[in-house]
């Protein structure tokens, strides 16, 4: 009987023991920082969006929107934005990219924004057309830029595409300044050859 009760005991003190085992603290990981991503990938993830809304779309400009929520990289943005054309339709669309929830109405993913006309004056391209990336056109007007940017080493840097005005290229346009308006140079990148085509001031 004292056997018994001794086995008892020392079970009960190794259930105790157990139950005061101090418990593993999982510790989770911060989500990596959102990335800034190139102007072909974000376009590619944009045109399989707006498939569900027309079968025909085509892109017509794409642009970047740079964001202070996102660090940047050569030749890539944290957010993007695209019309597409559909002919059948004889509307637009556009859609938007982003890495974040950022201040615009800007949204983490691809969302689409309302249906408008369609202008007879615009020039839609198909996707085969987009070969080259921002990334590699960021490349080429650095290595044309080289006056510029040891004047102006901190230019901010977007990025334009669309059809070339009286050509029949597709063009990457990498505007060193704030915008259109007030830059004072930016180069021109054939988007399908990656040729060089262009410096305006």
């Amino acid at each position: 009987m004292r056997k018994i009760t001794g086995i008892i005991i020392l079970a009960l003190a190794m259930l105790s023991g157990c139950a005061d085992a101090p418990k593993k603290i999982v510790v989770k990981e911060p989500p990596p920082p959102p990335e800034a991503i190139s102007g072909q990938k974000a376009f590619h993830q944009m045109y399989v969006a707006s498939r569900a809304w027309a079968k025909d779309g085509m892109g017509v400009k794409m642009s970047s929107i740079p964001l202070a929520e996102v660090k940047g990289e050569p030749g890539k943005s944290g957010a993007w934005q695209v019309t597409f054309a559909s002919p059948s339709k004889q509307k637009t669309k556009t859609y938007t990219y982003s890495a974040v929830d950022a201040p615009g109405n800007l949204r983490q993913g691809v969302f689409s924004g309302p249906e408008e006309g369609l202008n007879p004056r615009m020039r839609p391209f198909p996707l085969a057309a987009l070969k080259i990336d921002s990334t590699a056109a960021y490349k080429t007007a650095v290595e044309k830029s080289a006056d510029y940017l040891k004047k102006n080493p901190h230019s901010p840097v977007f990025f334009l595409l669309e059809m070339k005005q009286n050509s029949t290229s597709l063009a990457w346009r990498v505007v060193f300044g704030e915008s259109i308006g007030t830059s004072s140079h930016s180069i021109f990148v054939d988007a399908t050859t990656g040729q060089y085509l262009e410096t305006r001031h």
